[in-house]
């Protein structure tokens, strides 16, 4: 595991988007599930305005590691945030852009994703394999959309599952634990001090860490990284 620490979230916006440009260069044909927030919105951005012309958006496929169980032109939707930042500014293949169709039933509409995984993507272990999957963290230490009142569902038999949203009761689909462990890499996108205590908690082992969803992160690969702003990491030793 690799931590990167940068001056605050716009320097980890540019940083990663840097490092995306340069890891999808080695690549033919790219498949990445993005993660929502504030974070990503920003990363999003400067994709799009610093790397719009330069990144062959026709190898890259997207997906979505989670979605709000809401249609696509709802503020809350994460397909809507990365239309409105990255899609409607570069060239990207419709058909390259595979979004959760959260307007659909939530429980036919994660066995429906999970199908398009299976054909789209390799699989490893009998398990689609993403080359890259994008996380961000709450602050109670959910990642994708699996909260830890529901962490049973880190190992569902199924590839995406249905989880509810612990305060709201909005349902979500969402990949589960083992999609995102077998993916070629993992990284995770955490800003601001509110993320500082479950970080501290989490990458140090603390007390009770193994109830947080994002303390199960641990790809097969070994390759996991961390991009937090100095706000998020001033709790760490």
């Amino acid at each position: 595991m690799e931590t990167k620490v940068y001056t605050d979230k716009n320097d980890v916006a540019k940083q990663f988007a840097a490092y995306f440009a340069n890891l999808v260069k080695d690549y033919g044909t790219f498949h990445v599930a993005l993660s929502g927030g504030s974070t990503p919105k920003l990363i999003f951005d400067v994709l799009a305005d610093t790397y719009g012309n330069t990144i062959d958006w026709s190898q890259i496929h997207f997906y979505w590691g989670d979605e709000r169980c809401v249609p696509p032109t709802d503020t809350q939707s994460n397909f809507k945030m990365t239309q409105d930042h990255l899609f409607s500014k570069i060239k990207v293949p419709k058909e390259n852009i595979h979004r959760v169709l959260g307007e659909n039933q939530p429980m036919g509409e994660a066995m429906r994703y999970a199908n398009v995984l299976e054909i789209n993507l390799d699989r490893v272990h009998d398990i689609p394999q993403f080359d890259l999957v994008l996380l961000g963290m709450g602050d109670d230490g959910h990642t994708a959309s699996i909260f830890p009142h529901e962490i049973n569902l880190w190992n569902a038999k199924d590839h995406c599952v249905v989880a509810t949203h612990p305060e709201s009761g909005q349902k979500r689909v969402s990949i589960n634990g083992k999609v995102i462990n077998n993916a070629k890499e993992v990284i995770f996108l955490v800003t601001g001090t509110s993320k500082a205590t479950k970080v501290k908690e989490i990458l140090e082992r603390g007390k009770g860490y193994e109830s947080y969803p994002a303390a199960m992160v641990a790809p097969i690969s070994g390759k996991l990284s961390w991009f937090m702003d100095e706000d998020a990491s001033k709790l760490l030793s």
